[in-house]
């Protein structure tokens, strides 16, 4: 007979992202968060997924705690080479998700549910929404997180208006380049000034039925079966849209920034666990010890975007030409078709002053007094890691929700300046320049600092994010059924 009745066991949350490492990284903070908040934790990694977190972090990286585990899934994609070290193709595993997942899921939580602490509650990035099905089943509460801006998930939820409009799909190839992604789109309360190119940009289809669009509506159509919504923002950095959200989601609780959250919190006993799947090169930040303050130009492209041979070598005589330092994070998949290649000339010219790393820890590298500035792509969590550091951004946006989040952090925020699409190094050169010491990049540093201030303010105790984030637990998570 079981000794411990349920009444003194602990919360035990099952956390499900989607399987990229935008995706992974703040829901593993959200973890880390409800770990420090006395849950017992299971992590649910793709078989993949997890091979690649313990090639990057070595074997015994995943020990160490009794109540924060890790469990995997089989993701029911074709098997790739073993020692594949990158980003899935993100439709295939969109598909997979609605095919393939909910039956090892179901047999996870079986298996969970015989153990000493049975599941107590589900917390699911948005996308993998096979996770309410499994949630309804077994009666428990399930929140859903979309590790997006708010402005992304209010335009996301706009998609099917978008289509009774007969604004997308679009009529053929040449409304991508005759202007027509300029229009206006100003009846989304929330969204001020926002074009179609503005907008994630899965619209960007002539496909009456893409894939990717049917998918993000049928995600935005099952939040409102979710027992909560978190999201990672706060009030000041994009409170219309976060009003206008919270209006159509009455159960959204904004609980960002996660970074400032997480560096207010105590938490050696969790310092050991990380979530890169790529191995950090940490000798950049030895490297940035010789550096002077706020002089270093960071640079990296996330985790999935992926340039021509050309847009490399722009970006890369921009930097050089700027004759600043800089730590520019390159992937082994960053080029479209083929290795990286940066010629002699560029490396001999920039060998005092660059060095290239093939990833890194980037929160730790924003957080270095060196750096000055940040090149991004612009996904979110790179944003709100680059606000709590107090560091302001030049954005080249890529895919996806990018184009939404680069018009926010520009045009609502001014926090950034945004390179256009067709880079040239020319365009580099002088944005660096500016961001660095001109008037524009003073007053964006400024700016940056008051956000930086107020993030810290929202995650203290009694600040909004945190008092939501004490209510979700407690009005939803721990809510006895």
């Amino acid at each position: 007979m079981e000794m411990t009745n349920s009444a003194e066991r602990k919360p035990h949350a099952v956390l499900t992202p989607y399987p990229v490492q935008g995706h992974i990284n703040p829901l593993f903070k959200l973890a880390k968060l409800l770990h420090l908040r006395g849950f017992h934790i299971t992590f649910v990694h793709t078989e993949y997924n997890h091979k690649r977190l313990i090639k990057s972090r070595g074997s015994n990286a995943l020990d160490g705690l009794s109540d924060f585990h890790f469990e995997t899934i089989r993701d029911g994609l074709p098997t790739t080479d073993e020692d594949a070290d990158v980003t899935q193709d993100i439709v295939s595993l969109c598909k997979s998700v609605r095919e393939n997942f909910l039956t090892p899921f179901r047999d996870l939580l079986a298996k969970l549910n015989h153990s000493a602490t049975p599941v107590t509650c589900l917390v699911s990035d948005c996308a993998m929404t096979f996770t309410l099905q499994a949630a309804q089943e077994l009666s428990l509460p399930i929140v859903l997180f979309p590790p997006a801006s708010a402005c992304s998930l209010l335009a996301v939820m706009h998609y099917r208006t978008l289509f009774d409009k007969g604004l997308i799909p679009l009529k053929d190839e040449s409304y991508l380049t005759n202007g027509y992604l300029d229009t206006k789109v100003d009846w989304i309360p929330g969204m001020k000034n926002f074009r179609l190119k503005d907008f994630p940009d899965f619209i960007r289809s002539t496909d009456r039925n893409n894939f990717m669009v049917e998918f993000l509506m049928e995600v935005a159509d099952n939040m409102h079966r979710a027992s909560a919504i978190i999201i990672n923002s706060f009030d000041e950095l994009e409170k219309d849209a976060l009003n206008v959200l919270s209006s159509m989601l009455p159960s959204l609780y904004p609980i960002g920034p996660f970074p400032s959250f997480l560096s207010q919190s105590p938490q050696n006993h969790l310092a050991s666990l990380g979530s890169n799947l790529w191995k950090e090169d940490t000798e950049c930040l030895e490297w940035l010890e010789s550096k002077e303050a706020k002089s270093v130009v960071y640079v990296n492209f996330g985790s999935i975007t992926v340039m021509s041979p050309q847009q490399l070598l722009e970006f890369a005589w921009g930097l050089a030409n700027s004759k600043r330092p800089f730590l520019w994070i390159i992937r082994p998949d960053l080029v479209i078709g083929g290795s990286v290649i940066l010629s002699s000339e560029f490396v001999n010219e920039t060998s005092d002053r660059g060095l290239i790393a093939s990833w890194c820890p980037q929160e730790q590298v924003l957080n270095h007094p060196s750096i000055g500035m940040f090149l991004t792509h612009c996904g979110w969590n790179s944003i709100t890691e680059s606000i709590c550091a107090g560091v302001p951004m030049l954005c080249w946006p890529f895919f996806a929700d990018q184009p939404t989040n680069c018009r926010l952090i520009c045009n609502e925020c001014g926090v950034a300046i945004e390179i256009g699409g067709n880079v040239k190094r020319e365009d580099v050169e002088k944005m660096v320049n500016e961001l660095m010491t001109g008037t524009k990049g003073k007053k964006m540093r400024q700016k940056v600092m008051e956000l930086k201030k107020m993030a810290g303010e929202n995650t203290r105790p009694g600040g909004a994010s945190y008092m939501n984030l004490e209510k979700v637990i407690s009005e939803v998570l721990l809510k006895q059924n």
